[in-house]
């Protein structure tokens, strides 16, 4: 069977993260959505995007396909459903399509399909860049389930403090001397060739990637996730970094989600919680005004390839797009449009040919390539948000 991964009706809401990547490939929990459903279904994917995006993630489709919206993280259950439907079937959740069977070609029309609805109350699903944070704890237990499955961990040093020891799993070259992991009220996950420093306190659930790393002395609350070949350290809580992001100094970000390849200068904070411990609204890309959370606690909001200089001060529910350079005194705006450089003094366009300038540097440092796809897609997301450049 083919399986193809959509980005569904939630696409907007999930900006600016979603400006530069599928929805399937946010990560939430340790893995990112595409590779928990390519584990628990035993198959690759491809995808069904934007336009702009299809270059770099293009869908194959074959005589026989099942779509899946990525916005639904796959469970046991779940899973199964998707892998026994049959042609002309999909499963709901209420009046949204999680996964449906289609042939080449086909014309999708509900109407003429038969409908089952999804009853269990195992549904986790991502509708909200919050939500990416606020439902980590979740992912994490469910992600370290799936991977450790069978499997031994490494040894935990006996120079490290560990409580809950059996929540505890340590792939192959991971390092981590004179360091404290409490895995009382969730997994702790060490990723291979990742390090955590000394001096270091960590509280599960939490998720450290491939090659990621945690600097001497650094404090971790629960629910958070370092992404791949990120550097972290100083105070952190609830928070998401998707990967090749730097938050490497002293500082605190909470309730918050970083994109790929930015960097926080060393001091950065944000504000969690509002000082009257009122509702935190955030930027809207579809609406163009500030939302309902829901939630007292809500930090920073930061899409890829965004940097901001050393005592930068965030304010509770601020929003950064694609590749805005951040600097200066005061509170920067609590929604920063994509391609923005300066600070709360005001801010202009950073131009395209200075920012890939940039982003070919940062990333050659990790031995990954800027491509002309990635280029396009850049080019674009600057064409596409001129419209909250005030300049």
């Amino acid at each position: 069977m083919n399986y193809i991964l959509f980005d569904g009706s939630v696409r907007n809401q999930l900006l600016p993260f979603t400006f530069t990547r599928p929805v399937a490939d946010i990560r939430i929990g340790i893995m990112t959505i595409r590779e928990k459903w390519e584990h628990i279904l035993g198959f690759t994917t491809t995808t069904v995007t934007e336009d702009y995006l299809s270059e770099k993630w293009p869908m194959v489709e074959l005589d026989q396909n099942i779509l899946i919206n990525a916005s639904f993280l796959p469970s046991e259950n779940l899973a199964k459903i998707v892998k026994g439907l049959e042609e002309n079937q999909a499963v709901f959740y209420n009046e949204e399509p999680i996964a449906f069977f289609t042939s080449e070609g086909q014309e999708v029309d509900f109407d003429t399909y038969n409908i089952v609805q999804y009853t269990y109350d195992d549904v986790l699903r991502i509708e909200h860049t919050w939500d990416i944070f606020s439902k980590n704890h979740q992912a994490i237990k469910r992600d370290f389930e799936m991977i450790t499955k069978d499997r031994t961990s490494q040894p935990i040093p006996e120079m490290a403090v560990a409580f809950s020891k059996e929540n505890i799993f340590i792939e192959e070259g991971a390092k981590l001397p004179l360091c404290s992991l409490n895995a009382t009220e969730g997994p702790i996950y060490i990723g291979k060739n990742a390090e955590i420093m000394e001096g270091s306190m960590i509280r599960g659930p939490f998720a450290l990637c491939e090659g990621a790393t945690v600097k001497m002395n650094a404090k971790i609350y629960t629910g958070c996730t370092i992404g791949p070949y990120s550097k972290v350290g100083g105070e952190l809580n609830n928070s998401v970094i998707f990967g090749y992001s730097n938050k490497g100094h002293d500082g605190f970000l909470g309730n918050a989600v970083l994109g790929e390849w930015c960097n926080l200068g060393a001091d950065t904070n944000n504000s969690n919680l509002k000082n009257n411990y009122t509702e935190v609204r955030l930027w809207d890309y579809e609406t163009e005004k500030f939302a309902k959370t829901g939630l007292t606690f809500c930090g920073l909001m930061m899409g890829d390839h965004s940097k901001c200089g050393i005592n930068t001060m965030f304010n509770t529910g601020t929003v950064v797009g694609v590749s805005a350079n951040i600097f200066g005194s005061g509170y920067p705006r609590n929604f920063i449009p994509s391609f923005s450089w300066g600070g709360a003094q005001g801010m202009t366009t950073y131009a395209t040919k200075r920012a890939f300038e940039v982003a070919e540097i940062v990333m050659a440092r990790r031995s990954v390539v800027f491509s002309e796809e990635d280029k396009k897609i850049m080019q674009h997301v600057f064409e596409a948000t001129a419209q909250w450049r005030r300049n």
